[in-house]
C-alpha cells in the first residue's frame, strides 16, 4: 500500500557514535521523502554514560533537535527522544537513567539493550562456529524483562535484537519456543505498564530479512491487549530514513492496529495508518 502518514520515531545523528550526518542533514532529507514525523534518537548508553562522554552527546543532540524543529516548523514534525542502552544493570546506573530521561524536554525516550554486563555489544560478537549462544539469549531476555519492568523509558526497542547477528550474520538457527513464555512476560509487562512496543524495521535491509521483532510477536502483543506500537528505521543515513516503514504498516494493519503511536512531550498519541 501507498501510505500518506509515515512516521519514524528511532534514527541516529552524528551526535551518536555510529551515527553520520548532521540532525539538519537527517530532517532535509526526511522532507525530501516526504516523512511527515521524525524522531531524532541519539544513543544514550547509560553503564558508560560519564566514561564515555554521553552526557555531551545527549547535550548536544537536544540542542540540535531544538534547531531542526524551529528551521523545519511546518515541513516536518520533529520529535526530540534519546535510545537509552543498559538501563537498570545495577542500582545506581538505574538512578542515572530515570534522572537523564528527566532531565531535557524530550518526545520520546527509547529503552533498549544492545549488550549485556562486561560484554561487547552483539554487533562485534562472533556466533560462527558451534559457539553455544543460548546462554548469551537467556541472559538477554533476562535483562530485556528487568528493563520492562522498570519502565522509565516510553517504547521497547528491538525486542529480538541479538538475532540480528546470530541468525542474519552468522545464519545459525536459534529455537525461539524457548523463549515464548519470557517474551509474553515482557510483552504483558509493557500493556501493564502502559508503555509502546517499537517495531524496528532495521532487520528489512539487513541479512535477517524481518523486523525486530517480527510478525509473529507483534501479533501476540496484539493478542494480549497490546495498544501502543512505534514504528522506527533505525536509521543511521540519510538514505535508510523511514526505511521499512510501509512494510510495518502492513504489518501493523495484519496484526489488528489500526493506529500508530506517536510520543509527544512523553505522552502517546494514536495516528491513524493511512
Amino acid at each position: 500500500m501507498n501510505y500518506q502518514g509515515i512516521i519514524d520515531l528511532h534514527t541516529h545523528t552524528e551526535r551518536s557514535f555510529d551515527g553520520h550526518f548532521s540532525a539538519d542533514k537527517m530532517c532535509e532529507e526526511a522532507v525530501k521523502k516526504g516523512i511527515k514525523t521524525l524522531a531524532i534518537t541519539d544513543h544514550l548508553e547509560m553503564y558508560a554514560y560519564y566514561r564515555d562522554s554521553f552526557d555531551e552527546t545527549a547535550r548536544l543532540s537536544f540542542a540540535d533537535v531544538a534547531a531542526a524543529r524551529e528551521k523545519y516548523a511546518g515541513r516536518l514534525e520533529v520529535l526530540a527522544g534519546a535510545e537509552m542502552g543498559e538501563t537498570v544493570y545495577d542500582e545506581t546506573i538505574k538512578t542515572l537513567s530515570g534522572r537523564v530521561a528527566g532531565q531535557y524536554d524530550y518526545d520520546i525516550v527509547i529503552g533498549a539493550v544492545h549488550n549485556l554486563p562486561d560484554r561487547d555489544d552483539f554487533y562485534y560478537m562472533d556466533f560462527s562456529g558451534e559457539s553455544d549462544f543460548y546462554p548469551l539469549l537467556d541472559e538477554y531476555f533476562f535483562w530485556e524483562l528487568e528493563t520492562a519492568k522498570w519502565g522509565g523509558f516510553d517504547t521497547l526497542a528491538h525486542l529480538t535484537y541479538p538475532l540480528r547477528y546470530i541468525t542474519g550474520k552468522y545464519g545459525r538457527e536459534v529455537d525461539m519456543s524457548r523463549y515464548s513464555g519470557i517474551i509474553d512476560e515482557i510483552l504483558l509487562t509493557l500493556i501493564n505498564n502502559n508503555k509502546a512496543l517499537e517495531l524496528n524495521t532495521a532487520g528489512f535491509r539487513q541479512p535477517i530479512g524481518e523486523p525486530s521483532p517480527n510478525e509473529e510477536v507483534i501479533a501476540r502483543y496484539r493478542q494480549l491487549g497490546g495498544k501502543y506500537l512505534t514504528v522506527g528505521s533505525d536509521a543511521h543515513y540519510t538514505e535508510h530514513l523511514g526505511s521499512g516503514i510501509p512494510d510495518a504498516f502492513d504489518i501493523a494493519l495484519r496484526c489488528g492496529f489500526r493506529e500508530i503511536t506517536v510520543f509527544r512531550k512523553r505522552e502517546p498519541f494514536l495516528i491513524p495508518i493511512e
